[in-house]
């Protein structure tokens, strides 16, 4: 019979469950950055998306197919795969931008293994459907764990071709409504002028920067721009930002820099490493100084979008034409430092305006705390254990009932030393029956102050103190043995600790089959639920 009890918590646990894996990803509060009084059609309605980076063998050091890292990769995965389907597509975005690191080790991973990171960087964000339903206006920019940074291309120019292959162009630009964005390569902006992919770079930053009766422009950049030390991000952004002084006072102790490189990566200390042989760019999360510079007087921007960081960042470039916003994406992953990933919902004006500024707006929209979930369901799961184990199958007198359940339980482990503690604060008294045998009878000490002459009174035999000790010594000698000669039964030993021990052990186990019961109850009727939420949403639609 289930009790009242195991219902309760079997309907809290679904209710935790649908919250958990499927409610808490719709978005209500999150619309579109418009004046309520404006005519939707007058805009053109964008989401930006940053940082998937989905895990692969490079992650965490794992063997390739493993076990663990299939489960890694499948909770990332379905997680983002939530947040494309229950909070991006149906706000019904006319395009989607995303702004780079769609794989983790994508420059290092073999042929099969960028495939198979494509296949589910396809499926995770639908991007059959994403293509209908805006007309295939789905834009990709580059990141550096796609291709790699400019140290890295001079070894291995595949990665490139086999990036564009499937993503199109590193260096382009697109309309949208009276607002032309612009994206750049800016793993290669800071590379030697010789290199190919630096100077076709700049090439395209040239040729865009030449067109003087251009509208507001948006520059889209996967690495930030400049930004001088201790640089505040605004409340939104939820990690440090480390001097850059600090991080090269780590990276000189040479035993441990790698270490520190990545133990300060966790801080996002502002940093540029480059190749010891030819000074190529081997690491970087901001572009330098003379590059951001360069690329704000060209280009002109009225607001910048980058990425690259993984934490949400607002900053204000001073140009000469003026003040520009940059807007920094925090990545939509969980499982990529951030504990609130996010997105961007952007509007393009359609119709011409008087302030470029006002052509462009933004409202970044946070998603589920994935972490804090799954620190609920443990809690959840820890009290579901104690209240039932402790709740009182009669009556609510809770507290009574936890005390009772406290004292059996310590009671299997103190039986032991009660009954040593019995026997020190006992005295045995020789009784003899009608037949001649001498039985102990265990009684109560009286504790009275002790003097030399103090005698003791026994029945009608008259004793000192001191020969209590004779008694005892002799217990031994004047048992009564039984027919075949062996000593009989203690007559000291009662059954009462015994039976008493004996009754807490099953008192406790009665309580533990009765959670076994109830968590048997409760998982048989959420595992389903739970599951059949899996794969309804990691199944295409």
């Amino acid at each position: 019979m289930i009790s009242n009890l195991t219902v309760f918590f079997c309907i809290i646990w679904a209710a935790t469950l649908l919250y958990g894996e499927k409610f808490a990803y719709w978005v209500p509060t999150c619309s579109w950055p418009m004046d309520t009084m404006d005519d939707p059609g007058d805009y053109v309605k964008i989401a930006v998306i940053a940082d998937p980076q989905l895990m692969d063998r490079t992650s965490l050091n794992l063997a390739p197919k493993s076990l663990i890292l299939e489960i890694v990769q499948f909770y990332t995965d379905i997680y983002m795969r939530r947040a494309m389907l229950a909070s991006i597509m149906p706000v019904k975005p006319d395009m989607v931008l995303f702004l780079g690191d769609y794989f983790d080790g994508g420059p290092v991973l073999s042929d099969e293994e960028w495939q198979d990171s494509l296949n589910r960087f396809r499926h995770i964000f639908d991007i059959k459907t994403l293509e209908r339903i805006t007309n295939d206006r789905v834009y990709f920019l580059s990141g550096n764990h796609d291709i790699g940074y400019a140290a890295y291309h001079s070894h291995k120019p595949q990665v490139i071709s086999r990036y564009e292959k499937v993503f199109g162009l590193r260096n382009y630009h697109f309309g949208a409504g009276e607002v032309e964005f612009v994206a750049v390569d800016a793993q290669t902006l800071d590379g030697h002028s010789q290199q190919s992919l630096t100077s076709a770079s700049w090439s395209f930053v040239n040729n865009v920067s030449r067109d003087s009766l251009s509208p507001p422009r948006v520059l889209l950049t996967h690495i930030p721009l400049y930004r001088p030390d201790w640089t505040s991000c605004g409340s939104k952004r939820s990690s440090p930002i480390i001097n850059q002084v600090i991080f090269f006072i780590l990276s000189n102790l040479s035993h441990f820099t790698r270490f520190l490189l990545k133990l300060t990566s966790v801080f996002h200390v502002q940093r540029i490493s480059r190749a010891t042989y030819d000074q190529e760019i081997m690491y970087q999360n901001y572009l330098t100084e003379e590059t951001t510079n360069k690329l704000l007087n060209s280009i002109k921007p009225v607001l910048v979008l980058s990425g690259h960081d993984h934490d949400q960042c607002t900053v204000t470039h001073l140009a000469k034409h003026g003040a520009v916003l940059e807007q920094t994406l925090g990545t939509i992953s969980w499982q990529q430092g951030n504990l609130y990933p996010s997105f961007m919902l952007l509007t393009a004006s359609k119709l011409a305006v008087s302030n470029a500024s006002n052509a462009v707006s933004t409202h970044l929209c946070l998603l589920p705390a994935q972490t804090f979930i799954y620190i609920w369901y443990i809690l959840l799961f820890v009290v579901t254990f104690v209240v039932i184990l402790v709740w009182p199958t009669n009556g609510l007198k809770i507290h009574l009932h936890i005390g009772e359940i406290m004292s059996n339980m310590l009671g299997i482990f103190k039986s032991n030393t009660k009954e040593k503690d019995e026997d020190e604060n006992c005295e045995y008294e020789m009784v003899w029956d009608a037949e001649g045998s001498m039985h102990l009878i265990k009684k109560p000490l009286k504790i009275v102050p002790s003097r030399s002459n103090e005698r003791v009174e026994r029945g009608n035999a008259t004793m000192r103190s001191a020969a209590k000790k004779q008694i005892t010594l002799e217990v031994n000698v004047l048992m009564p043995q039984d027919v075949s000669g062996q000593p009989g039964p203690d007559p000291a030993a009662k059954l009462g600790p015994v039976k008493t021990n004996k009754s807490n052990v099953r008192f406790v186990i009665r309580r533990l089959i009765r959670v076994f019961q109830a968590l048997s109850v409760v998982a048989a009727v959420n595992v389903p639920i739970y599951i059949m939420l899996l794969f309804a949403d990691w199944i295409d639609k």
